[in-house]
């Protein structure tokens, strides 16, 4: 899967690890990194390389928090903007090759089970239940 994503954006210099920052950004825009982290179940140390990534790129901006100065807002520049709609027709693509074969109920099924998967798995880590080998 990261390597369809990956091939999909690479023209837009966004990784597999980057597009859901992005995405959740123009869908949400203006949030704190803490917010985004929370929103996307995601720890603060791989959220802080992905927007450092972003930002090196053009497409996120940081700007402080006029209600707090401690945190940052983040938006999207004049470039983000332009390059949400290319992310999405490629997502769109991706969506559809892994998507082939399946009804809607099953796809929206598989959906439902990965979000349950990951709300546990990010559970288990923030309790520090999670076994380590």
């Amino acid at each position: 899967m990261q390597v369809l994503i990956s091939g999909e954006l690479a023209p837009y210099r966004i990784g597999s690890g980057q597009y859901m920052y992005l995405m959740a950004i123009a869908f949400g825009e203006p949030m704190t990194q803490k917010a985004l982290n929370e929103k996307l179940l995601i720890d603060k140390t791989t959220t802080a390389k992905a927007i450092a990534k972003l930002e090196s790129e053009g497409y996120v901006r940081r700007e402080a928090d006029p209600a707090d100065n401690r945190y940052h807002l983040l938006y999207l520049t004049e470039e983000g903007r332009e390059v949400v709609p290319k992310v999405q027709e490629a997502l769109g693509r991706i969506k559809n090759k892994i998507r082939r074969g399946m009804a809607d109920e099953e796809y929206d099924v598989l959906l439902g089970l990965l979000k349950t998967v990951l709300r546990n798995v990010s559970e288990q880590e923030s309790s520090g239940t999670m076994s380590r080998p």
